[in-house]
């Protein structure tokens, strides 16, 4: 146990190492897609900046397996009705968070900055795929990345992403107040056990050094919310899963 403790405080002191203006820099630069011949096995190829795309040892998503059980520390979420814009930015759709909502974990405080959807999931757990995965992205005051992801099942509608999906825009960089704020918090599941890994970000540059928190607990969304994302931006978005390596997945 204490083996497994000491690899879990050196992996997460490792982790972590990118900036939220890396995170950022995916929605300019070259142009990527996910088929074809700027899709994500082409990635790495489009420009320099997306080596890490093909280079890269440590990359996301990942299929959650042979996790090895450890403590780990509590996630203790600060959240508040904080989400005031969505945008389509081509790629997904995005609601972007007012400032004072936060998570905090191993002694170490993430603001959350804003979160954004992908489907089918991206992550899988023992190889299961599910309809919709959310990415809740955090950055700490040194810009290191934390990004909480929970897997949607099929199920009645979601109100709390119903308040997103109303005023969703259906043209790529369309971009809509929310007059009626959405709350992180409701999207998150009530059990807060997790699956942690070090990764990168999943779409370009695919920068390495973020701290991955996947539930283990889904949430549920209707079919035809998961559609009318779907028809929004005019493509399934999810990068296939990318290999372990050397790394552990802790539980």
């Amino acid at each position: 146990m204490m083996m497994k403790k000491r690899i879990l405080s050196i992996s997460i002191a490792l982790a972590g190492l990118m900036s939220l203006g890396a995170a950022q820099a995916g929605a300019g630069g070259s142009h990527w897609t996910y088929d074809g011949k700027e899709g994500p096995e082409h990635w790495g190829e489009l420009s320099p900046e997306f080596a890490s795309c093909s280079k890269g040892r440590n990359q996301s998503p990942v299929n959650l397996t042979g996790a090895i059980k450890g403590q780990l520390p509590m996630l203790e979420f600060d959240y508040r009705a904080g989400g005031r814009e969505v945008i389509n930015n081509g790629h997904t759709i995005q609601v972007n968070y007012a400032p004072g909502s936060t998570m905090r974990v191993n002694g170490d405080t993430y603001e959350l900055k804003q979160f954004h959807f992908h489907t089918p999931s991206e992550n899988t757990i023992e190889g299961k795929s599910f309809p919709m995965e959310v990415h809740f992205v955090h950055a700490n005051r040194d810009g290191q990345l934390a990004v909480v992801a929970v897997m949607f099942e099929p199920g009645d509608t979601n109100a709390e992403l119903e308040k997103a999906w109303s005023v969703m825009p259906q043209d790529a960089g369309g971009k809509q107040a929310l007059n009626n704020p959405v709350d992180a918090r409701m999207l998150l599941p009530r059990e807060r056990a997790y699956y942690w890994f070090s990764g990168s970000l999943t779409t370009p540059p695919c920068s390495e050094g973020v701290h991955w928190f996947v539930m283990k607990a889904s949430d549920v969304a209707s079919k035809a919310q998961v559609q009318a994302f779907t028809q929004a931006i005019h493509q399934k978005n999810n990068r296939p899963v990318q290999p372990l390596n050397a790394r552990l997945i802790l539980q």
